[in-house]
Formats: structure tokens, C-alpha cells, sequence
């Protein structure tokens, strides 16, 4: 059996391609940098993240960028007439005024883990760009347009554009073509795609929220008419009939469903297999029910939202369905008929003995190379400061997505601040308006050096002076256990025996729902330093350790 999620933690809008035996899924990474990951697979059940597509700060530039924009809903395909992928995908820039100003582009590669074209421009008109090829070697780029005018339906329709790869451009305006296959509203994330010489037209709607879904429409041409599947919508994890295309809210946490153990489920897109299965990948959340009196904060998903996958099927008049004949999301899913082939997985304990960076590492905005160093010091990870925390421009944080509410996080540190503006240590973080750190600082010069925790909460700074410790001589363990509800960071002189400090903090607040600054990502664990002063002090860090059981439910 496969169980659900496939890729757990913050890995939303999945995009599956296939190239002869091998299955790719490209996710959002909005700001946190490299860009786009790419998982893959041979047989559905095992994956491995193998590469990033954005890899180049400078042409792929996200700093300044708030909390939840930068790269949305990527579309990775593959053209067999060319044999080249294509990644189609948006900076979100502003949502200021609900304008979401975003800039769509175009990059291709002969091999998915690149070198990777230089991006061409598409268009701005909206949101969740994909692209079709055609078997006739036109291609069609499909979107999102959003709506701006008070008078119309929130948040737009799906439009339509031939591409021209010659000439580099779309060809004209796009077309409105589909406006969804229900009433739940809050169309987007449109996928074009032919099958048996229909072309189809794959949906999510009411919003990435507890309202969430998968729709299909079909044609006889590109520029429709489309019709709705019957049975509309095809996966969701709240099956029913809703009529929300007046509320543009993307949340709508009153549809939660107690009986789904995967919530928000929507945002898909399928692949069919040589072998004729169909497989469907979706993005889902599993959150924490709280008793907060907030409607909104009530379900709070530390995780963020996640990727899934459902087998599918096609009925004798042209449908796509879930194989076991129901609309809902399944935590468990029978495994494909192919042979399983395991794929190489992240060790849980990283001596920073290899010369470059696991891909499992990440950094908010900026590329990780430009602030860490393997090659100084063998077998240590070096940091350089740069700025606070709370910045959206240049900040050393090196972080893995947290991919289980049971996890121990650990490392080891060397590090000698002279100032209070030099600081470094593990943090548990959300967004640059969100964390908890527990560092190595000066606080006050005549006490010397501590080891002292801070924390941002919805941009509310906290000095939790009153647990700090005088730092030993020396190295200094820390570490950070995360039980469920509950996390703690913990240090220690001699990585044998550690003592608690700070108080317990929630976890369910490191979510999209709780955090009012940022939406759409999830918690990552990590490391930073910082040097508020001449941005050069480094912190020297001998291992990474992240043990996390991934079994364990969020409750």
C-alpha cells in the first residue's frame, strides 16, 4: 500500500510529468530558496527529492518579497516530440488590494536536473500557469486570469493562449474559457491536457482551503465549449454540494470534515502510465483541531500543505475517477502493479562531510550557498551572519522543511559572539514574522556570554531573559523536540547530558492559519547566525541531526 502523504511537510501544487519509466512531481516553494523541487519516482511508491529547477538567485530574484509570495504553483511537462521538459511558473510579487501582481515564465532543459534555459516571459494576467502540447506541435498556455472589477466573480475564470516557442510569445490576448465544474467557486490551478482526442481541463476549486477540490471539463477544441464532468468534483476530502462562488475567501474552515483524515485535498494533476493506470497527485493537510474561538484558527496546519496521490481510472465515456468509485481523498492508496524500486533517502544525520549541501537544505529568499561554507573547515558547516531574522533580504538561515510533529533536532555549535548584534543557534521557523531561536549571544557585556531563547510571534519580539544560561567554554549542543502540541528547546556542555530551557511553546501556532503575516508554507527547523554589525562573524556548526517519525499522526 502507499501511504498518504507521499511528500510530507510543506510540498504543495503538485505537477507530475513522466518521461519513459521515470515519474517527476515539481511543488511550490514560494520564498524559500532553491526553487521548485523536483521529486522522483519509478514506480509511484518510493521517491526521492532529486533536484531544483531555480537554483540562481539573481535571475530568479525573491528578496524584499513578504511572507507567501515568490514561486507559485509550478508546472513541470515533458515533450516527447522534443524530448524537453518545460517548467512553467510564476513569481507572485504583491497581492496588495488583492491585485496579485505576478510575472508568469517559461524554462526548458533536455534533462530535468539541467542546465535550465533562460526564462521567458509570458504573460501577467494571473495566476497558476501550466502549458499543453498539442499533438498537431502547437502549444497553449492556460492560467488563472484574475479578476479585478467589482462587478465580477471572485477570483476570476480560467483563459487560454496559444504559445509561440519560435517567436518566444503568447500569440495575442488569452480567451476566457471555463469558469469550474461546480458552484464551490475560487477556480484556479488549471491544467490542459488531451486524451482519446479530447482535450480535458483539470481544476482545483473553493479555495485551498477546507472547501478544496478537483475538477475536469472536457472539449472537442482547445477553446471549448467545455462541459463539466457529472460527477464533479472528482477528489476532495468534502464531498458534497456547496455554493460559495460569492465568497472569494480561499479558506472556509466550516467545510473541515471529521471524517477525512486528509483535509484541504485539491490542486491536482494526472498522469497516465504505459502500463494504462492513471495516477492523480494532489495537495492535502493534516491539522491540528484546536478550541481556539477563531473559526479560522481552529484548524491549524503546522505542516502546511502536503502532496498525496490517488489511483485514478478512466470510464468507458471518457471520465476520470478515483478507483474505488468515491470522490474522498485516501490516506491509503494500493500500490501500482510496477516492480518497487527504492530511491536513495535523506540521511538523518548530515556530518557536513560532503562537499556541497544536501538538497533537503533550503534558505528564506537567497541561495544557501551564498552565506555557508564546507570547504574552510572539513567536516563543519560554516555560517556567515548577515541580517536579523525578521529581514526579507539577506538572512542566514539553512533550514529543512519539518515533515513530522514528532521530532528531535539536533546540533553542535561553535561560536563566539563579541556583541549583542552577533547571535547564532537552532530555530524553529515559520516566516520572518514567526519563530522561535535559541541562541548564543551577549546579552549584557558584564554577564559575558549566554545562551538565551527568543521569540517572534506574529511580529511581537519576546527576550525570554529570564531562563538564560552563561554559555560554556567552548562547543555547545542544542537541541530542539517537537512532541505534538508541544516543543521545547533543550542545551547542553558536553552532548551527553541536556537541560531544558525556555518554556514550552505551541507548535500548531507555526501554521498558516495562525500566522497572520504569511499563508501557504509550513514550519522548517534550522540554523542561523547573524551579525548585525558588519555582516562577516561566522558560526561554525559540526552536524545537523533531524529524526523525525513520520507515522506519528498530528493531534
Amino acid at each position: 500500500m502507499i501511504r498518504n502523504p507521499i511528500f510530507k511537510g510543506f510540498n504543495p501544487d503538485p505537477a507530475i510529468c513522466r518521461k519513459g519509466p521515470d515519474f517527476y512531481v515539481a511543488v511550490s516553494s514560494f520564498e524559500w530558496f532553491p526553487g521548485i523541487p523536483v521529486y522522483h519516482s519509478r514506480d509511484m511508491k518510493h521517491w526521492e527529492l532529486l533536484t531544483h529547477v531555480l537554483t540562481n538567485d539573481v535571475q530568479a530574484d525573491l528578496r524584499s518579497l513578504p511572507s507567501a509570495k515568490g514561486i507559485w504553483a509550478p508546472c513541470l511537462t515533458y515533450c516527447e516530440a522534443e524530448d524537453l521538459f518545460y517548467v512553467v511558473y510564476g513569481i507572485m510579487r504583491s497581492t496588495n488590494a488583492r491585485y496579485f501582481d505576478v510575472d508568469n515564465y517559461l524554462i526548458t532543459a533536455k534533462d530535468i536536473t539541467g542546465p535550465w534555459s533562460e526564462p521567458v516571459y509570458l504573460h501577467s494576467a494571473g495566476f497558476d500557469a501550466s502549458i499543453l502540447h498539442d499533438d498537431d506541435g502547437k502549444k497553449y498556455v492556460v492560467s488563472m486570469e484574475w479578476e479585478t472589477r467589482t462587478e465580477y466573480e471572485k477570483p476570476g475564470v480560467i483563459s487560454v493562449a496559444e504559445y509561440d516557442p519560435a517567436a518566444k510569445q503568447i500569440v495575442g490576448y488569452p480567451k476566457r474559457i471555463w469558469r469550474g465544474g461546480t458552484d464551490r467557486g475560487c477556480i484556479e490551478a488549471p491544467h490542459l491536457t488531451k486524451h482519446a482526442g479530447r482535450y480535458y481541463i483539470m481544476c482545483a476549486e473553493g479555495g485551498t482551503g477546507y472547501n478544496h477540490c478537483v475538477t475536469m471539463g472536457r472539449a472537442d477544441s482547445v477553446w471549448g465549449p467545455y462541459e463539466g464532468d457529472p460527477c464533479n468534483p472528482i477528489v476532495t476530502s468534502v464531498p458534497g454540494v456547496s455554493y460559495e462562488r460569492h465568497d472569494p475567501d480561499h479558506l472556509k474552515p466550516k467545510y473541515f470534515n471529521p471524517d477525512s483524515p486528509l483535509q484541504k485535498s485539491g490542486h491536482g494533476s494526472y498522469v497516465d502510465l504505459e502500463n494504462g493506470e492513471t495516477w492523480l497527485v494532489h495537495l492535502c493537510a493534516r491539522p491540528f483541531v484546536t478550541d481556539d474561538p477563531d473559526e479560522r484558527q481552529r484548524y491549524r496546519c503546522t505542516l502546511g500543505r502536503e502532496t498525496a496521490i490517488q489511483r485514478m481510472t478512466w470510464t468507458d465515456d471518457g471520465w476520470l475517477r478515483m478507483a474505488d468509485g468515491s470522490n474522498l481523498a485516501k490516506l491509503e492508496v494500493e500500490s501500482s502493479s510496477l516492480p518497487d524500486v527504492p530511491m536513495p533517502q535523506l540521511p538523518a544525520m548530515d556530518d557536513f562531510d560532503a562537499p556541497e549541501l544536501l538538497p533537503c537544505y533550503y534558505a528564506p529568499r537567497i541561495s544557501p550557498e551564498s552565506f555557508t561554507d564546507l570547504a574552510s573547515r572539513p567536516g563543519w558547516l560554516r555560517m556567515r551572519g548577515q541580517e536579523s531574522r525578521t529581514s526579507m533580504n539577506r538572512v542566514s538561515i539553512l533550514a529543512r522543511k519539518l515533515t513530522s510533529v514528532d521530532a528531535v533536532v539536533t546540533t553542535k555549535m561553535e561560536f563566539e559572539p563579541d556583541i549583542y548584534q552577533h547571535s547564532a543557534g537552532l530555530i524553529l521557523y515559520y516566516d520572518n514574522m514567526n519563530y522561535v531561536n535559541l541562541r548564543k549571544t551577549v546579552i549584557d557585556p558584564e554577564k559575558g556570554v549566554e545562551i538565551s531563547v527568543v521569540q517572534l510571534e506574529n511580529g511581537e519580539r519576546t527576550e525570554l531573559l529570564d531562563t538564560s544560561v552563561p554559555a560554556p567554554e567552548g562547543p555547545v549542543w542544542m537541541r530542539l523536540e517537537i512532541r505534538g502540541r508541544e516543543s521545547r528547546f533543550f542545551w547542553s556542555a558536553d552532548g551527553e547530558t541536556y537541560t531544558a530551557i525556555g518554556p514550552v511553546f505551541d507548535t500548531s501556532k507555526f501554521s498558516d492559519e495562525y500566522c497572520r503575516y504569511g499563508e501557504f508554507t509550513g514550519a522548517f527547523v534550522g540554523l542561523t547566525c547573524s551579525d548585525r554589525m558588519f555582516r562577516r562573524k561566522t558560526a561554525d556548526f559540526d552536524f545537523f541531526e533531524y529524526i523525525a517519525n513520520e507515522d506519528a499522526p498530528v493531534e
